[in-house]
């Protein structure tokens, strides 16, 4: 090793804020890079606050030349994943780093090696802490700022990655769309003719009920992507904590939940883009961030639609493209001039074909790395 390197795992909370900030250090002069909430990141890393924790064990690492930092890692291993898919993965997150191979190659050595000592046999990432939270790194589409809950990174990660000898697993894609085009005729006829072929109704989540919602939301979740790649079941207390997480900032009008004959078959869930209004805060709500954050929250002109899914069983009916369709017209009535529709596995063709079907752009692309230990 470098005698001017160093790296040191994070044991205190003193070192846990170190790693929390220096991302502002790297990125502050990158128009696109969004400042998450420093209250945010701490809670997601917090084992008292994130249930994620509960059925997961996480280790943050800082890396110093010559007493300075220059890098971090999180070396993550999430039991319910490894338990899922009958694996033995060592993720690896919160990756920030000069660029600079040997430093890179340090912080993922680390990684690997702390991930060997407990048995695990393949390293794989980025992710944030797991696919229900911020996964992969960007590939593609460099010259625009991330939309909520999407990641970003600067291109030379691409170069650090694959020289380290990390293999591309899976792409992820995203696609965006001009919402303030009119909706073409023939998906409007589309969506009328399918509601009625099926007796399918399109309903908005109710939050004067909402923990049943959620209840109701968990179930329709962990049916329809039980079967779709890197899929984790969410525990209720997972679901929990993201419903409460999300409430404040979710539309209840691009929450939507569809029925067949009355009964669940599906959901979506589409979020204003907060991080248009989080780039103003730079990261703390306290003295005057909560006031910008409140400011520019009424000037969003984005929305992504993060989340959607279909039970088997009414599957093939075009319930999909009614999503699309109520969350365009809702996106529309409010303003919105941009949508995103993320992420999408690379190889799930008939969700790709849905979607592009509306006349959309692929505009950028995330990719999952693996490496056998």
């Amino acid at each position: 090793m470098n005698q001017n390197i160093q790296i040191k795992e994070v044991l205190n909370s003193r070192d846990l804020m170190k790693f929390i900030k220096f991302p502002w250090s790297l990125y502050k002069n990158d128009p696109y890079w969004v400042p998450p909430l420093i209250s945010d990141v701490k809670n997601k890393l917090d084992p008292r606050k994130n249930p994620f924790h509960e059925h997961a064990e996480v280790q943050t690492f800082l890396a110093y030349e010559n007493k300075k930092i220059v890098g971090r890692i999180a070396a993550i291993i999430d039991n319910n994943h490894n338990e899922f898919h009958k694996e033995k993965v060592v993720f690896f997150g919160f990756f920030d780093v000069i660029e600079n191979q040997t430093i890179t190659n340090l912080l993922l050595n680390t990684v690997k090696n702390w991930g060997k000592t407990r048995g695990m046999t393949q390293l794989r990432g980025p992710a944030n802490l797991s696919s229900n939270d911020e996964w992969g790194t960007l590939v593609k589409g460099f010259d625009s700022a991330p939309v909520v809950m999407m990641t970003y990174n600067p291109e030379f990660h691409i170069k650090l990655y694959e020289n380290y000898g990390l293999k591309k697993l899976k792409n992820l894609v995203a696609y965006h769309l001009n919402i303030q085009e009119p909706i073409p005729a023939r998906i409007q006829k589309a969506g009328e003719l399918i509601k009625k072929r099926y007796n399918v109704t399109i309903r908005p989540i109710n939050m004067k009920k909402f923990d049943e919602e959620v209840a109701l939301i968990q179930d329709l979740y962990n049916k329809a992507w039980y079967y779709n790649w890197g899929f984790v079941p969410m525990t209720p207390n997972e679901i929990i904590h993201l419903a409460h997480e999300l409430k404040p900032v979710a539309v209840p009008e691009l929450i939507l939940i569809a029925e067949v004959n009355g009964e669940p078959a599906g959901f979506s869930m589409t979020l204003p883009d907060y991080n248009q209004a989080l780039k103003h805060a730079n990261g703390r709500l306290f003295p005057f961030g909560l006031f910008k954050l409140l400011y520019y929250s009424k000037k969003i002109t984005t929305a992504r639609l993060l989340t959607l899914g279909i039970i088997e069983k009414f599957r093939k009916k075009g319930i999909e493209a009614l999503f699309y369709l109520e969350s365009w017209k809702e996106g529309k009535r409010r303003g919105y001039i941009d949508g995103e529709m993320s992420w999408v596995l690379e190889d799930n063709a008939a969700m790709r074909n849905g979607i592009e079907k509306l006349g959309v752009e692929l505009y950028k692309t995330y990719r999952i790395y693996n490496q056998e230990i």
